[in-house]
């Protein structure tokens, strides 16, 4: 009867992704069937992580965190776990062979987001890391189906792209993240008087990680080159917004794609795909 309960669990993480986001819903929809499930094993599990960082405030968060960590790992070594989310990961772990050492780092990104942290250089790259680029490898890991010769091929743009990613999204949550959170993510650059020229500066280096991510989306398997190449328009359609806001804007407004662009954005990604011209 666990085969009953591993559903339940993935349903959960599938429902999780749902509910916290369209773009990656509709990413994994144009993936092939036999992968759906165990990328929305992977958000649920990251999202969970990030919810505890970002909006457990009233609690301890970091007991909450240490106990996520704790169960995380049990979870993976007993092959069970009764919460479904963590159920959930643990049997793509398991099955894809993710290294654990990803998993580690991105759960110490996680901690560093319980401490204010003046980002330097150093710090930034390291968040990055562990945030988006090893989580773009965990599923990598599942994309590529055991095959590594072809995982470690990819390897590097798969991390551009988590980069590219991330680097968005601490653009659009600016506002959020420094008036609510307390954060700010980008070294050397004091938000209070953010302008111009830094932003400048991080969108150079979003497009630079966006050509290099594109590479490797090319020559991804057919079974999920469709569904990452439209999660990678969506944030490029982002990215054009955001910079085609000015800086002073971008600090007290969330920039975003309506839903009715994502639809649009799929659909063009959708005639591109069946028409080779990936």
């Amino acid at each position: 009867m666990k085969a009953l309960f591993d559903d339940v669990s993935a349903k959960c993480s599938k429902l999780t992704t749902r509910a916290y986001s369209t773009s990656f819903s509709l990413g994994i929809y144009f993936l092939n069937e036999r992968l759906r499930k165990p990328i929305y094993g992977i958000y649920g599990f990251v999202r969970f992580a990030d919810e505890i960082v970002d909006s457990f405030n009233e609690f301890d968060r970091k007991y909450l965190l240490e106990k996520f960590k704790a169960d995380t790992y049990e979870a993976i070594e007993k092959k069970i776990s009764l919460n479904p989310i963590l159920n959930s990961f643990q049997e793509v772990v398991n099955t894809y062979k993710i290294d654990h050492d990803l998993i580690e780092t991105f759960l110490r990104s996680m901690e560093m987001d319980l401490k204010k942290i003046e980002y330097s250089r150093e710090n930034y790259d390291q968040y990055i890391l562990g945030s988006a680029e090893v989580v773009g490898l965990m599923c990598l890991h599942v994309f590529t189906e055991g095959n590594k010769q072809q995982f470690e091929e990819l390897k590097p743009y798969s991390m551009k792209l988590g980069a590219a990613f991330q680097k968005i999204n601490f653009l659009r949550d600016l506002k959020a993240d420094f008036e609510t959170l307390g954060r700010s993510y980008f070294p050397n650059i004091e938000l209070t008087s953010f302008n111009t020229k830094a932003k400048l500066e991080v969108e150079q280096e979003i497009e630079n990680d966006f050509k290099e991510a594109l590479i490797g989306i090319k020559k991804l398997p057919a079974s999920s080159k469709g569904g990452v190449y439209l999660a990678y328009v969506y944030y490029i359609s982002l990215f054009k917004k955001i910079k085609g806001v000015p800086a002073e804007k971008v600090m007290n407004k969330r920039i975003r794609v309506s839903n009715s662009e994502k639809f649009a954005l799929m659909l063009n990604s959708m005639v591109q795909y069946k028409m080779n011209m990936l």
